[in-house]
């Protein structure tokens, strides 16, 4: 029994330093959610510079843009290290959508000032749960076996996706209130259905990561 018990207290304070280890790595791993942004390696998808860029003019117009979009996020990944590479593939669906919805409000007549509002708060939606789920990609294999998922990020993810839920139901109503042509309008159809799309991945991400127990998960939650 005594035997069994020291080995017990020497895993847990294995576990221990390996989650402190991991930390002291990634400072960013129990604040990420709510940094700044300061310092990490990704785009922006809203600066002070895009705030005031031109818009699409014409349905074409509209089109050439999201396609030059894709290849200056596809161009941004080339410099990015596996993980963030792997967490970008996915959710730059949403960013080009977030763009793309900003670029159509000259397109979509009054409820452009709405669509402009909804894609700016995506927008900080957006990059809060790319730093969380670069968290979760950069949890170590050691971490996880012992202390589980990254149950923070995961919430944070899961709380996010309830608010973009939200958004995009605003955004199909306003896309049914739309005076504008069925170009427009299957153009942003399109653009929120890949928005939705991106939710439903990311509730499964979240469900995997609280999944994840570990052997001594339980000390942790």
């Amino acid at each position: 029994m005594k035997r069994l018990t020291a080995l017990l207290l020497g895993l847990v304070l294995v576990s221990s330093m390996v989650l402190a280890q991991q930390e002291a790595q990634d400072p960013r791993m129990r604040q990420a959610v709510q940094a700044t942004g300061e310092g990490t390696p990704e785009p922006m998808l809203i600066s002070a510079q895009t705030q005031t860029r031109l818009r699409a003019q014409s349905p074409e117009d509209l089109q050439q843009r999201i396609q030059q979009r894709q290849q200056v996020m596809a161009q941004e990944m080339q410099g990015m290290g596996m993980a963030e590479q792997k967490v970008y593939q996915n959710q730059n669906r949403v960013r080009l959508a977030v763009h793309s919805l900003l670029d159509m409000e000259d397109l979509v007549g009054g409820i452009g000032p709405q669509v402009r509002e909804i894609a700016r708060n995506f927008n900080n939606s957006v990059q809060a749960t790319i730093r969380a789920e670069q968290r979760i990609e950069r949890r170590s294999a050691m971490a996880r076996f012992f202390a589980g998922g990254d149950e923070e990020a995961a919430s944070e993810i899961e709380g996010r996706v309830n608010q973009n839920q939200e958004r995009i139901q605003q955004l199909k109503q306003l896309r049914e209130e739309c005076d504008c042509g069925a170009e427009v309008k299957e153009l942003m159809r399109a653009q929120v259905q890949n928005m939705e799309q991106e939710q439903t991945r990311l509730v499964g991400l979240a469900q995997r990561e609280k999944g994840s127990k570990g052997l001594f998960g339980w000390l942790w939650k």
